[in-house]
């Protein structure tokens, strides 16, 4: 059995092992969620999980330290496209 390693193409360190990247998270919290403080809770730790192309920023702490914002395929850790807008359009 072959383990896939994901691996990220830093624009300006060129590819790189995924743990030299921290995740965060685009947060999105239902219109339905109204009061401030559930709105807070919601974004801390009701994480999407969605699955399939799904749009993430990672910041490169152990080489450049800017922030990329890629597509990848949750189902087969794919990256079929990236973008390095800082902040996101």
């Amino acid at each position: 059995m072959t383990v896939r390693r994901l691996r990220i193409q830093c624009p300006h360190c060129g590819v790189r092992a995924i743990e030299e990247f921290l995740h965060g998270e685009i947060p999105t919290i239902p219109e339905r969620v109204v009061d401030p403080d559930a709105r807070d809770l919601d974004r801390a730790f009701m994480h999407t999980n969605a699955e399939g192309l799904v749009t993430e920023r990672w910041f490169h702490a152990m080489g450049c330290r800017r922030w990329l914002t890629l597509t990848r395929d949750t189902r087969t850790n794919d990256i079929p496209e990236r973008t390095t807008s800082y902040p996101p359009s």
